[in-house]
């Protein structure tokens, strides 16, 4: 396996391109059935063989990701020959946290009672290997698809400023 297999959940809201991709292999949903009562490491394969398509269609579109912790926030641009990150730290103690879900300006109020500042940083890597498997790596590590990169985008702007 490429990935990892596709847990329940995502088979389940992946049902009819999984029932396409067996159709395209020409095993019927009496076939499916069989296979999944009598032998299981081939319904096992099929489902493995399924995961990596889904996670390959789906790696390759992915243009931005985001991945948030407590004191920090990733953006990453994932250009096709490199990964270009922006990154948002809070330097000092507060009670701010990146992962509520709190507006701007309560953002700000935090940050300034407490005497904490932010620090904004930046990276760029070329992939030294798959690009694929680096950001499924990333997305294992809680990154998750930024399907317009708006936070990217005015990271950059504060990063020109």
């Amino acid at each position: 396996m490429k990935y990892r297999r596709l847990n329940l959940d995502e088979l389940k809201s992946l049902e009819k391109d999984f029932i396409n991709f067996l159709a395209a292999n020409s095993v019927t949903g009496e076939d499916w059935e069989k296979l999944k009562n009598e032998e299981l490491d081939k319904a096992e394969s099929l489902i493995e063989i399924f995961s990596d398509m889904v996670f390959d269609k789906t790696l390759e579109k992915i243009e931005y990701l985001e991945q948030k912790s407590a004191r920090e926030i990733r953006t990453y641009h994932c250009q096709a020959d490199k990964l270009i990150m922006i990154g948002l730290l809070i330097e000092g103690e507060t009670t701010l946290d990146f992962r509520q879900n709190i507006a701007p300006e309560q953002m700000i109020n935090q940050l300034n009672l407490s005497g904490a500042q932010l620090k904004l940083f930046r990276g760029e890597k070329a992939y030294d290997t798959d690009r694929k498997e680096i950001l499924f790596k990333l997305m294992e590590q809680g990154a998750l698809i930024a399907k317009d990169g708006h936070l990217y985008k005015v990271f950059s702007q504060l990063q020109k400023a």
